[in-house]
C-alpha cells in the first residue's frame, strides 16, 4: 500500500493524472494482480539486458507522460526475437517519439515479456460521481467495444459477485470450454475481479482503470496492459 501512495502523490506532484504503464503494473503487483515480467530500460544496453533477463520473445513500449497513445505514436514493438531486434526497435521507437511529440519527456521504454496468445478479457473500474468505483467484465482487446458484452458491479464486491460477473456475459461459454477447447482459468479471473475492487476501494483517487488485455489460459492469468487515471 505505501507503495502504491507513492506512486499516485509522485503523479500529483508532477501534475500527472495518467499514471505511466510501470506505475500502472507495479500498483497491480502490490494487489497481487499477475502482469507480464518488465522493465524500463533507459538505453540500448539496459534493453538487452533486461530482455535476456525477462526471456525472448520480447515487446518494447514508450514510456512517456506526455505519449498516451503509444500506438498511434509508432511507439509499440511486438515479438523481439533478439538482440538485434531490440537495438533496431528501441532506435526506432526514441525517433518515433521525437517525431510525434518533439519536446516530450522521455523516461525510457518498457521492456516487456511478449505473453502467448490466447483468449483476452478486460477488468476495468470506473469512479461514479453518484455510487463511487464501479467495476466492469467482458471479453477483452476489440471485443468489448464490438460485442459490448460486459457485467458491470459497484465496488466493493464479494466473491459470489465476483463469479457471477464472470458467468453472465454472454460469451461465457468461450471461457467454461467449447467444442475442443479447453476450459480457462476462471478462477484467477475471480481473484483478478476481486483484486480490483479492493484496489480501488482502497484508493478513492484512482478515476479510471483498465487492465486490458489480460491474457487468461488453462491455469493463470498475464495482464499485458494496464492504465490507470488519477482523479
Amino acid at each position: 500500500m505505501t507503495k502504491v501512495s507513492e506512486i499516485i502523490s509522485n503523479a500529483y506532484r508532477e501534475n500527472r493524472k495518467n499514471l505511466l504503464e510501470p506505475e500502472a503494473k507495479t500498483i497491480c503487483q502490490e494487489y497481487n494482480i499477475p502482469v507480464t515480467r518488465f522493465n524500463v530500460a533507459r538505453s540500448e544496453d539496459e534493453a538487452i539486458r533486461f530482455a535476456q533477463q525477462i526471456g525472448y520473445p520480447i515487446v518494447l513500449k514508450i514510456v512517456s507522460p506526455d505519449i498516451i497513445h503509444k500506438s498511434d505514436a509508432g511507439g509499440v514493438a511486438l515479438n523481439l526475437r533478439n538482440h538485434n531486434d531490440i537495438i533496431e526497435a528501441f532506435r526506432t521507437i526514441m525517433d518515433n517519439a521525437k517525431k510525434y511529440k518533439s519536446k516530450a519527456k522521455i523516461a525510457g521504454v518498457l521492456v516487456q515479456e511478449m505473453a502467448p496468445s490466447s483468449t483476452e478479457v478486460i477488468v476495468g473500474a470506473i469512479k461514479d460521481d453518484q455510487f463511487g468505483p464501479s467495476l466492469m467484465f467482458g471479453l477483452g482487446g476489440i471485443f468489448v467495444e464490438i460485442l459490448e458484452d460486459v457485467a458491470f458491479r459497484v465496488a466493493p464486491i464479494i466473491r459470489e459477485e465476483a463469479e457471477h460477473m464472470v458467468t453472465e456475459i454472454k460469451a461465457y461459454p468461450v471461457l467454461k470450454g467449447y467444442r475442443n477447447q479447453p476450459a480457462l482459468d476462471t478462477t484467477t479471473i475471480v481473484d483478478i475481479i476481486l483484486r480490483t475492487s479492493k484496489l480501488v476501494t482502497d484508493f478513492q483517487e484512482i478515476k479510471e482503470l483498465d487492465l486490458n488485455p489480460i491474457m487468461v489460459y488453462e491455469k493463470g492469468a498475464k495482464t499485458v496492459d494496464a492504465r490507470i487515471i488519477l482523479e
